[in-house]
């Protein structure tokens, strides 16, 4: 479960969903507050007015409320999507279960309901953990058993985490308590939470990495039942380590390294709030960096308890040399507020399934590149080609859209910045902007609405080398987000955006000098 920036997750949870938008539902959506019982009826509304803000391509919560992801599993030819889900938001009570969607193609995602109910147990309502397919019975529970590891705070508060096992004999679809004890009691600390289960077929044995503040903790399992503590990862200067992620991945250059990744902020330092990853090896019992600070999987600002997890195809056969991934947009700075709420009676939208990939650097260092993901091709309902477009100043396209992806390589031989005008609006006061300026890439959401009312966290940066005289960017925008790829992905910007829906007009700029747009496409999709 991702932290709170100094608030209390239950505190969070049981906020008024109008009350806390109130600040950005004023300066012009809707207004009036849902009460429970009347989530359907705002859907209709929305729907037959076409005053929605639920996304088009992304994956959205049906309703009410959802946060982390977790870690999708493949189950009989199909991913299993479980999140974190508040089927009780609107009427203010705290505490998530976990819901199921299931996907073939992490683009169109079917919902199954809750898998793994909340407040079953004297344990109360569940956090974050992860899912693993026992093939090998392992745990006595059945052959092919799917083992849910979770992080549960009995007697009602938050600082007593410990992790428990529920399991499913019916492919994942429900679930059952393995009684009401833990398997990995607390030893005595604060922080203790977010089990990411995997298997070490080296050693054959199952390998935890949990959260613990400023560490992260790894244990040993023959059973899943039973774990034993073997070593810790301490990275202090980023706040609390959350989500944890670990995995093996090979590079295009048959490179071999482990990834330990988390879920920090790193706002204090500059630095982001989103997925912070180390490359580097692992025993089995401890991982070795390559180097002491972290990379970022998303310099965006809402990019959060993100999960990677295998790519297999249509046989199920793993691929080692890829992975996906899935980011929550949104950030606990500002988590209830959204015009969703009152537009379409939910809160909760992720990031599109990105592709990612080891490549080597031109120093010799090894980071993960993000592309998104390939069956989005297969939901194409539109395609403009623009060609090539000569830009001195700002040129506003014969376009619009709400929702839709633009990919364009900019090319200049003497320039200061370029980039797009996304979302502006009739009169161009309002606009998301995205592109190069100097030395950085940037993604730019001060001037359209966003729930960042402090206005601090608008603009994000990544270096960008101005001699290189061009740069590729992909940019995804949806009615609440924008995800912007820069050069193949080898960096990649995620923030959570809030346009009035008449701001529907694409523009291009550029800053003293003039460049060339080249091969510019925009594709709309039909999800």
């Amino acid at each position: 479960m991702p932290g709170t920036s100094g608030i209390s997750r239950r505190a969070l949870f049981a906020g008024s969903a109008a009350g806390t938008a109130a600040a950005l539902l004023s300066v012009g959506t809707a207004t009036a507050a849902p009460q429970p019982g009347a989530v359907t009826k705002k859907k209709a509304k929305a729907a037959a007015s076409g005053a929605s803000y639920r996304a088009a391509y992304h994956f959205t919560v049906p309703d009410q409320w959802k946060n982390d992801p977790q870690r999708p599993v493949w189950i009989d030819g199909e991913y299993h999507y479980y999140y974190l889900y508040n089927a009780d938001y609107f009427t203010g009570a705290v505490g998530t279960a976990w819901r199921l969607a299931t996907t073939k193609d992490l683009v169109s995602f079917t919902d199954r309901g809750v898998a793994v109910p909340k407040d079953t147990t004297p344990n109360g309502d569940l956090w974050s953990g992860s899912a693993v397919v026992d093939t090998g019975n392992t745990a006595g529970l059945g052959a092919d058993a799917v083992v849910v590891i979770v992080t549960m705070s009995p007697g009602g508060g938050t600082d007593h985490q410990e992790q428990f096992l529920y399991y499913s004999t019916d492919g994942g679809v429900t679930f059952s308590n393995y009684g009401t004890e833990p398997v990995l009691p607390n030893p005595g600390v604060a922080d203790f939470r977010d089990p990411k289960v995997i298997r070490d077929e080296d050693r054959d044995r199952w390998v935890m990495a949990l959260a613990e503040n400023d560490k992260i903790g790894f244990y040993h399992s023959d059973d899943l039942k039973s774990w034993t503590y073997a070593d810790g990862f301490v990275h202090d200067g980023i706040g609390a380590l959350e989500c944890p992620d670990l995995f093996r991945i090979t590079a295009g250059d048959g490179t071999v390294k482990w990834v330990l990744g988390a879920s920090a902020n790193g706002k204090g330092s500059g630095l982001p709030n989103t997925y912070a990853y180390w490359t580097g090896s692992f025993d089995g019992s401890a991982f070795t960096p390559d180097a002491n600070d972290p990379q970022w999987l998303d310099h965006g600002w809402d990019w959060y308890a993100a999960v990677t997890f295998e790519k297999r195809d249509a046989r199920g056969a793993v691929d080692a040399a890829a992975r996906y991934a899935i980011g929550w947009v949104n950030d606990w700075d500002y988590a209830h507020t959204t015009p969703t709420i009152d537009c379409d009676g939910f809160n909760g939208t992720d990031s599109v399934v990105r592709e990612i990939t080891l490549k080597k650097a031109s120093d010799s260092t090894y980071y993960l590149a993000s592309r998104p993901v390939a069956g989005l091709d297969a939901h194409v309902s539109r395609t403009v080609d623009l060609g090539d477009v000569t830009v001195d100043g700002t040129k506003v396209l014969d376009y619009t859209g709400v929702s839709y992806e633009v990919t364009t390589e900019i090319a200049w031989s003497r320039l200061t910045g370029a980039g797009l005008q996304l979302r502006r609006s009739p009169d161009g006061g309002r606009h998301i902007d995205a592109g190069i300026y100097a030395d950085y890439a940037f993604l730019n959401r001060r001037n359209t609405i966003n729930a960042d009312t402090s206005g601090t966290w608008q603009e994000s940066h990544t270096p960008f080398d101005p001699a290189a005289g061009t740069v590729k960017l992909r940019i995804l925008v949806d009615r609440t987000s924008v995800e912007m790829f820069v050069d193949d992905g080898r960096y990649v910007h995620t923030s959570q955006v809030f346009p009035y829906l008449l701001d529907t007009r694409l523009a291009l700029f550029t800053i003293g000098g003039s460049a060339v747009f080249r091969n510019t496409v925009i594709r709309e999709f039909s999800v």
